[in-house]
């Protein structure tokens, strides 16, 4: 490290303490205080020049960083008109709705384009309660952000704890449960669901229990929302997790890849008969910077390239490659570690025995230039999330680093 790589380093990280949070930058001495400056396709680069392999990013790069399509379609948006007034109609919403909607699941045509994963979870729990259903229900491990409605469904202790009260009403039944959704959803219910859970631990839920929660939804009138943020637009192998059963949801929230790894943007797609509500009134939720044109560039260009290069496909084919590998380097250096690999296409979970060991090898993948995520509900899952693009030499180089810190591990723990 060079004096001046060194010297950002460290007034990076007293910005840090200063103005944003001292745990992160604590969190980022445990690495070194590596910094970001640039990235392309699956790489991100440091302010060292070190180059890391990006398995992670909580799974929002899915085309890679710095799409080519999707950065030439902000920036030209950026050129000519980033921000709308709201007062006229802006072009680039339109058609970037029209782009969405057409390879959302059936009956799913109606789009409200947010800032935020969260903020799509917000949309979705008012539109709720327009058709009268104030009864939540969520799943156990179950991760639908932050804010506090959200927050209210994400049945984790730890994050709602400090916020209470939160929404009333708001009931968690075990994931996979079809017996327990039975029991739990009423004619006055949104039920709201991940088809595989994330940050849970990658837990894919027994054959027909997607299927089921529909029929049970239907049966009773109940709202069924769809939190496919993390999963959607070809994270799976499949367009939605939605397309693993053949379900049409009420309504489907969309994130992370929607923004092709360029500009922060989200969506609820909604039926016409759930979206009924804010389509007779369109002020009834609203907010300044949603739809925003270089957002609505961003989106449309992200659904055409995950489209037009086969990126569902490649992540299928890919996601069964890394599985299989992966599985046999642990089967051969450190089978007394994990207990299980699982999750279909690029969402691929690994349960260590225990948060330590989890933890450990998060830093030793990054000390050979990998860079994956623990799972916010489950710290004993490392969660690998590459982009589709990853090269035959990305592939090389992830195997080696894993099969290099598998064997450290194995030696040491």
């Amino acid at each position: 490290m060079t004096a001046a790589t060194e010297q950002s380093r460290t007034a990076v990280l007293d910005l840090y303490r200063r103005h944003l949070s001292k745990g992160r930058a604590s969190l980022a001495e445990l690495t070194g205080g590596d910094q970001e400056v640039s990235s392309h396709a699956a790489h991100v680069f440091g302010a060292d020049g070190r180059r890391f392999l990006d398995c992670g990013g909580y799974g929002v790069f899915l085309v890679g960083h710095t799409h080519p399509a999707v950065v030439d379609a902000v920036v030209a948006q950026a050129r000519t008109h980033p921000m709308s007034t709201r007062l006229l109609l802006e072009p680039t919403a339109a058609r970037a709705a029209e782009a969405l909607a057409a390879v959302t699941p059936p009956g799913l045509d109606r789009v409200h384009f947010v800032n935020s994963g969260a903020e799509a979870v917000e949309a979705a729990i008012k539109l709720a309660r327009t058709h009268g259903k104030d009864r939540l229900v969520s799943a156990d491990g179950g991760f639908h952000g932050k804010t506090m409605g959200a927050l209210s469904l994400t049945a984790k202790e730890l994050y709602q704890a400090p916020f209470r009260p939160l929404l009333p009403q708001v009931a968690h039944v075990p994931y996979g449960d079809a017996e327990a959704l039975s029991a739990a959803v009423t004619a006055d219910t949104c039920l709201v669901l991940e088809p595989v859970q994330g940050e849970g631990g990658v837990i894919v839920p027994p054959d027909g229990y997607l299927i089921e929660a529909q029929r049970i939804c239907q049966d009773r009138g109940a709202l069924l929302v769809l939190d496919e943020i993390q999963t959607g637009l070809g994270r799976l192998g499949t367009w939605w997790g939605a397309d693993r059963e053949h379900i049409s949801p009420d309504v489907l929230l969309v994130g992370k890849g929607l923004s092709g790894g360029v500009v922060p943007v989200a969506a609820m797609v909604a039926t016409d008969t759930a979206y009924e509500p804010f389509n007779r009134d369109p002020f009834l939720h609203t907010s300044t910077f949603a739809a925003s044109p270089i957002a609505m560039a961003a989106a449309r260009a992200a659904v055409e390239t995950i489209r037009n290069e086969g990126m569902v496909e490649r992540a299928a084919a890919l996601g069964r490659t890394l599985s299989g590998e992966l599985a046999r380097i642990v089967a051969e250096r450190c089978p007394e570690l994990v207990t299980e690999i699982r999750g279909p296409g690029l969402l691929i979970g690994m349960e260590f025995k225990n948060e330590h060991t989890a933890g450990a090898f998060v830093m030793e993948l990054h000390d050979h230039g990998v860079l994956v995520n623990h799972s916010l509900n489950a710290h004993r899952v490392l969660r690998f999330t590459p982009p589709a693009v990853l090269t035959p030499g990305d592939v090389d180089w992830l195997l080696t680093a894993f099969d290099a810190a598998a064997t450290t591990l194995e030696g040491t723990l």
